[in-house]
């Protein structure tokens, strides 16, 4: 089975995010997308994120609707900062029989080398990048049979805007699933930035 792995804070999880794996798995040969909730990303401050739990309940309240999309708290128990080659790699190790293949955004791509290992990466995984506004995806001939660009739509919603938004007292419930909307204002996140 090929597992897309889209890691990511989801800090909220939004409709982009489901646009995305939803045409991930409907156009690709991707099976099913593990949306890996994110402890902690190296490249944000922990003070900016909400408990990795609220932000797994969002993801899971999310998903509900979507079976070949799945909430996931494998990097809940590696050490911290996640590093995406260690996750891949214990990933490949309790799961043999699955292919796991990394989808970044164009963005992310655009600075990969930047990235632990991403060589390793390269060597071990296939990657589906993403369009990004803004971004242009390159991608070198070397990498053409690990690294597939997607003609996805762009979805330029951010959850920085959302969460900036709440906080403005903005009604933004047509960017959010209903579910992770109303979880939101039962428990009054992102009033105070």
């Amino acid at each position: 089975m090929n597992i897309g792995i889209f890691s990511g804070s989801f800090n909220p999880i939004h409709i982009g995010h489901l646009i995305l794996a939803n045409y991930i798995v409907e156009f690709t040969d991707i099976d099913e997308v593990w949306f890996l909730v994110s402890p902690h990303n190296p490249l944000k401050s922990e003070e900016e994120l909400s408990s990795e739990h609220i932000r797994m309940e969002m993801t899971e309240l999310a998903l509900t609707k979507y079976p070949k999309i799945i909430a996931c708290d494998f990097e809940f128990s590696m050490p911290k900062p996640s590093y995406t080659i260690n996750t891949l790699n214990a990933l490949r190790k309790q799961y043999p029989e699955y292919c796991f293949t990394l989808i970044i955004g164009a963005d992310n791509w655009n600075v990969f080398e930047s990235w632990r290992e991403y060589d390793k990466i390269l060597e071990n995984y296939k990657l589906k990048v993403y369009p990004r506004l803004g971004s242009r995806i390159t991608i070198p001939n070397k990498f053409r049979d690990k690294v597939e660009a997607l003609e996805s739509p762009i979805i330029e919603i951010s959850s920085t805007f959302i969460r900036d938004s709440i906080s403005e007292g903005k009604d933004v419930r047509a960017f959010l699933p209903d579910e992770v909307y109303d979880y939101i204002i039962e428990k009054d996140l992102y009033k105070q930035r």
